[in-house]
Order: structure tokens, then C-alpha cells, then sequence
């Protein structure tokens, strides 16, 4: 069996901490970010004298014309001819000047996907990461769409190594960190969108880096109230007393193993204008929140129990794209929902073999019990249901099964609508958070079916887990409803992802808000088969 799971700055959001024990004492953990952000300023002209670091991207080949456009760029033209350069390679130096400010500059091929673009402005700021630079210019060369978007790419990365994720050591004697960000835009770069979707990025790299002690049941709700709150986001709390008068058994048999009764599924409703408080959501985004997965009866290994902590990474995804897509006053009307539990094991753990009712009535043979995301994934699709949105996406740290199928490069999507899958990977290659189309077809149901229950939780087996998982997961979704799973492999990655330099990459945001803001939603949901 696989595992499951395996200078324009908006507001900030203020300060919330809890209470935890630590080594017999009690101290204030933090469970938000502080506010720290580099202020972002477009500038028609950088000035090496006022920065620290500059980093450039140009074409490959590079022209004259581009190289002209740098400060010192006869400085450059002699290191061209001395070593060419490669498509992807990265050039450092230090300027002249009182302040040595160091330059780097990236090759970028002509036919650079968004991937390629966002790895090569990772390894740009990781060359200058021994400097700590304060004050950094960013600029791009070439035609105004090839310039714009590695500027795009050079700014979300540099607002990605501009963020600490939490920690406890003892901070380093004279510790800095990137504070203004210098843009030479002329070529229209939308930077409130960019700065955006790096906070959302960074908020659910965030959460999903929280220790389990720090984050647990409590500390998430507080988080979402004051989120919602600063975002002024309608919240509903479905404890475990409303989800039992809901029939969501499936959620209460993975939570009924927790030592506490805080578990429950969030609501939270953004609408984008007055008037419109009451309309139906156009999309639903699902979450899996699983703060820590032992495995329940099923026990994982050391190895595989090790991150478990990450299993809630799916929630922090849905929860973070709803607050991008209120910073930005999107114009659509956008729900989340979000399961909150922990899989543990005590004297009340559910058990294979035992038979539950979900909340749309399809009851369940359970098979394992480390296959909890798909439980609790399964009540709040079928509640998230009942408001009768347009379109539902679920984010899950749901299988190892897709791990194995694509290793952590890309994450998995599937979809009751080809068209959905589809545009999914075309948001993917644009917002270089890659997914990959899985089969959804019917006749994987016979793999599902059980004896005594409309359905069994998984295969004995773990052969395709991950299209299977999927499979049981639809007989959650309101008939008629557009859907996309995705299965995010990609939520962690030794080394990091792309710009992202931390194992926790808050894969997802980026994509889902290049779909629905960049890419025709609706055209897509009309056309939708």
C-alpha cells in the first residue's frame, strides 16, 4: 500500500502566535509570518551606486543592443568574448564602485519554457545568496513579451528568497534579508499580480513548514479566522458536532483518533462586490488539511512518517489562492473548503474493515487507514457539493503513487471534463508549476468495488493508487459538476522547485491563479465535455 499523502505592498496580516509546550516550559510560537516584505519599485533607469546585487537576464544568443542596456556592459561584452556563453548559463561579477555591487547575469534561450525561465532566476539569486544583499536591481532584455516574462520570473524569485520560513535557532548576529526590490519595467510587467502570487506562494510555504505541535487543529482555525478576518472573508466552522448532523462520517472516522475534538472543515466565501454576498460560488477550491498522518492502525515507518506534517500542504494551496484571489478583487465568486484533521492512533482510531456512511449517503469499506486523505476529501467534496458551484478543484498531498509516477517535478492532474484536464496543463507550462493528465476513465471502478458497501477505500494493492484514489473521489461529486483533482506530488521537493529554494515549495498557487485569472475559466466551464 502507498502511502497517503506522501512599491505597492497590500495589507499585512497582523501577528498571531500560540501557546505551546516546550521542553517543560510554555513560550509564544508564531503561527503567521511577520510582516517583513521587500518593498517593490519600478524604476526607469537602475543605478548600481544604490544596490547591493543586480540581476539581469538577457537572450540567447545575446544581441549588442541587449548587452547595451546593462550598466558596464563592456564589462560584459569582454567576458562573452573570452568564454561564450550557453543557453542557461549564469554569469557573476562585482561593479566598480564604492558599494561592489555584485552582477548576474542569466542566458536565456529564445524558446525558454515558463519552468526554465523561473530555474534560471532561482539560480541568478542563489549566486549572490553569500552577499545577503538588502537593495537588488532586476531587469530584462529583448523583445517587450520575452522581457516581460523573465522579469516576471527574476521577481518571483526574488520575492521567494526574500522569505524566511518559520524557524527556532537563535537568529545570526546581524542577519539581513532582501528589503526593496528595484524594477526596471518597461515593458508593463503587472508586479501587484506578481507580488500576489508570491505571497500566496509564500503563506502556503508557511503553513506547510509548521511543526505539528505548532500548527495543530486550534492553532489552523485561529490562522483562518484572522485571515479571513483581515481579508474580510465570510468563515463557517464545521466542527464535529455539525459535521455528524451533516453525515460526514467519513471525516469523523479518520478524526475519531485524535486525543482532541478540534478537528472540522472550514467554509470560507469571497465575493467580489457588493450585492453579490448571496450568488452561488463559481469555483470551489477543497483542501486536504491532514496536520499530521501516522497512519492511523496502519502505522507508517520512520521514514515515511518523517514529513507527515507537510500532509496538510493541499489546504494551505486552497486557502492561500483564495486570499490572492481577494488581494486582487478577482471577478469571480470563489469558495474554500477546507478539511482540518489529524490521522492518529489511539483506543478510538478507525479500523480496516469497518463500513461508514459519507455525507452523501455512498458508504465505505475501508481498506487502510493511511488512506484517510481520500476519507475526509470525500465529506467535504460532497458538502462543498451542496452549494452547487460551477466548477470544484481539490489540492491533496493524496498518493504516493503519483511520487512514483513523476517524482516531485511535476504534480498530477485528473478530470471529469477533458477540457478541464487540458486547460490545466496549459496553465501549468504557463505558470511553470508543470502538471501531468492521468487517466479518468470508467472502467478503473471495478478495482473499487466491495462486497459489503457501495464502495472499498482503496485496493488491497498499490498498483495505480493514485487514478484509483481518484476514482473513488468522484463518487463524492455532485453529478454534473466540472471537476479537477490535483494530486500534488510537487508540494515538496528535496532541494526545492524551480525558484523555489526550500524543500516546501507551495506548488499550486501559481497555477490555479493562472487559470482562473490568466486563462478563460468560463469559456472553458461552458465548453467543458
Amino acid at each position: 500500500m502507498s502511502n497517503d499523502g506522501e512599491r505597492r505592498q497590500v495589507k499585512q496580516v497582523r501577528s498571531v502566535s500560540v501557546r505551546a509546550r516546550a521542553g517543560g516550559g510554555v513560550r509564544e510560537r508564531p503561527l503567521l509570518p511577520d510582516s517583513h516584505a521587500p518593498d517593490i519599485v519600478s524604476a526607469a533607469r537602475l543605478n548600481p551606486a544604490t544596490l547591493d546585487a543586480l540581476f539581469a537576464i538577457v537572450p540567447w544568443p545575446p544581441g549588442a543592443a541587449a548587452l547595451r542596456r546593462l550598466p558596464e556592459s563592456a564589462r560584459w561584452r569582454e567576458l562573452e568574448a573570452h568564454t561564450p556563453p550557453r543557453a542557461g548559463s549564469v554569469r557573476t561579477t562585482v561593479l566598480a564602485g564604492r558599494r561592489h555591487t555584485v552582477a548576474v547575469l542569466g542566458y536565456l534561450a529564445s524558446d525558454a519554457s515558463a519552468f526554465e525561465r523561473l530555474s534560471l532566476a532561482g539560480r541568478m539569486l542563489k549566486e549572490a545568496a553569500a552577499r545577503a544583499p538588502q537593495d537588488i536591481g532586476l531587469a530584462a532584455a529583448g523583445p517587450a513579451g520575452t522581457a516581460r516574462a523573465a522579469l516576471e520570473a527574476l521577481l518571483a524569485a526574488a520575492l521567494a528568497h526574500a522569505f524566511a520560513l518559520p524557524s527556532w535557532r537563535a537568529p545570526a548576529h546581524g542577519e539581513r534579508r532582501i528589503r526593496r526590490v528595484e524594477v526596471l519595467n518597461d515593458v508593463g510587467l503587472d508586479t501587484r499580480y506578481a507580488a500576489a502570487a508570491a505571497r500566496g506562494t509564500n503563506l502556503a510555504r508557511w503553513l506547510t513548514a509548521l511543526p505539528p505541535n505548532i500548527l495543530d487543529a486550534r492553532g489552523y482555525r485561529r490562522v483562518i479566522t484572522t485571515l479571513a478576518r483581515t481579508h474580510r472573508l465570510t468563515l463557517r466552522w464545521l466542527d464535529e458536532r455539525a459535521l455528524r448532523r451533516a453525515g460526514a462520517n467519513a471525516f469523523l472516522a479518520v478524526a475519531a483518533g485524535n486525543a482532541g475534538s478540534g478537528a472540522g472543515i472550514a467554509h470560507l466565501r469571497y465575493r467580489p462586490a457588493r450585492g453579490r454576498r448571496a450568488a452561488p460560488p463559481e469555483v470551489a477550491l477543497i483542501g486536504k488539511g491532514i496536520l499530521f498522518d501516522t497512519g492511523g492502525i496502519n502505522l507508517k515507518t520512520h521514514r515515511s512518517m518523517l514529513d507527515m506534517h507537510t500532509d496538510m500542504a493541499g489546504s494551505a494551496v486552497a486557502l492561500a489562492t483564495l486570499l490572492a484571489l481577494a488581494e486582487l478583487r478577482a471577478p469571480l465568486a470563489v469558495d474554500a473548503w477546507l478539511a482540518i484533521t489529524e490521522n492518529r492512533i489511539g483506543p478510538h482510531a478507525y479500523r480496516p474493515q469497518e463500513v461508514v456512511r459519507a455525507a452523501n449517503g455512498v458508504t465505505i469499506q475501508v481498506i487502510h487507514t493511511d488512506a484517510e486523505g481520500r476519507m475526509v476529501l470525500a465529506d467535504t467534496l460532497a458538502l462543498a457539493g451542496r452549494t452547487r458551484p460551477r466548477l470544484m478543484i481539490d489540492f491533496a498531498t493524496l498518493t504516493g503513487a503519483c511520487v512514483h509516477a513523476l517524482t516531485e517535478r511535476m504534480s498530477g492532474v485528473f478530470s471529469n471534463r477533458p477540457k478541464l484536464a487540458a486547460a490545466f496543463v496549459e496553465a501549468g507550462r504557463a505558470s511553470g508549476e508543470r502538471v501531468w493528465s492521468f487517466p479518468f476513465e470508467a472502467d478503473y471502478d471495478a478495482e473499487l468495488e466491495s462486497k459489503v458497501a457501495d464502495i472499498v477505500q482503496c485496493a488491497i494493492d498499490g498498483k495505480g493508487d493514485h487514478i484509483l484514489a481518484t476514482r473513488f473521489l468522484s463518487r463524492f461529486v455532485a453529478p454534473g459538476t466540472p471537476w479537477v483533482h490535483i494530486d500534488l506530488s510537487s508540494a515538496t521537493r528535496a532541494g526545492g522547485l524551480a525558484h523555489i529554494a526550500t524543500d516546501v515549495t507551495g506548488f499550486g498557487v501559481r497555477l490555479a491563479l493562472e487559470l482562473l485569472l490568466k486563462q478563460s475559466i468560463g469559456r472553458r466551464l461552458e465548453g467543458a465535455q
